[in-house]
């Protein structure tokens, strides 16, 4: 199986499946990907873009910006079958190609992870509900498919029991990625570079920093969710079902 999708315009589409869980499992291949902004599949010229996406049955879509972000730079494709739901998880917008390069980066950006999992319960709580009851393959996507997105599938993948390890490896991937999102931004803004060298960047301290975070604060992942977010545990129960692939008997 292959886990990145080879799209002209996204950059980081990937799929979340093969990860091992705890049990002896095996998070299912395409059903849940976790992408850059599918705003990308719209407008002239992404026509072949668009037929790949369709190809692979998505049947809904989960957009983590902000409103006012959809608004600038558009959402995907309407028009197109599938169910798309607006969840904007964070609450306190930064400039990350600002950050200050004197800081210590990978703890900043841990600490607006931690913001996002503080304000965003609602809608993370939302997002898992649909992931877990979804008719069929499901995306979920910020801007760059880096932090919101990465909290997310790191949540997802916990609530899995997939170790630390995987969930760090998947989280950095975005690596891969980081060269065409930093030329993005830069189309986007002639003659500029980032102020902070780090920007486009996933490295895997950022997720070890937050997932001890999450366990300091409530003891362990479950206990954020079923706790912070109020997520039912049946939920929970639910995401296994339809992630999991149990270990072969005998």
């Amino acid at each position: 199986m292959t886990r990145h999708v080879t799209f002209d315009r996204l950059h980081n589409f990937r799929d979340l499946g093969g990860y091992r869980t705890a049990d002896g499992g095996t998070v299912r291949w395409r059903t849940l990907y976790r992408s850059d902004s599918l705003a990308k599949l719209a407008g002239p010229g992404a026509g072949a873009d668009l037929e790949r996406f369709r190809a692979l049955g998505v049947a809904t879509v989960i957009d983590l910006r902000y409103p006012w972000e959809i608004a600038a730079k558009g959402r995907h494709p309407e028009g197109e079958p599938q169910a798309w739901h607006n969840l904007s998880v964070e609450h306190r917008p930064y400039d990350q190609e600002a950050i200050d390069p004197a800081l210590d980066p990978w703890r900043y950006l841990a600490d607006r992870f931690a913001e996002v999992a503080e304000d965003g319960a609602a809608e993370l709580r939302e997002a898992l509900e649909l992931i877990a009851g979804a008719p069929g393959p499901l995306v979920f996507h910020c801007a760059s498919g880096k932090d919101r997105t990465g909290l997310l599938a790191a949540l997802v993948l916990a609530l899995l029991d997939v170790d630390d390890a995987q969930i760090l490896a998947d989280f950095a991937l975005t690596g891969l990625a980081t060269e065409r999102l930093v030329g993005d931004w830069k189309a986007a803004h002639p003659g500029r570079e980032p102020r902070w060298p780090g920007y486009g960047r996933a490295p895997e301290e950022v997720m070890r920093l937050v997932l001890a975070d999450l366990r300091a604060r409530y003891g362990s992942v479950a206990a954020y969710a079923t706790g912070h977010l109020g997520l039912d545990p049946a939920v929970r129960a639910a995401l296994r079902t339809r992630l999991v692939e149990p270990a072969p008997v005998g």
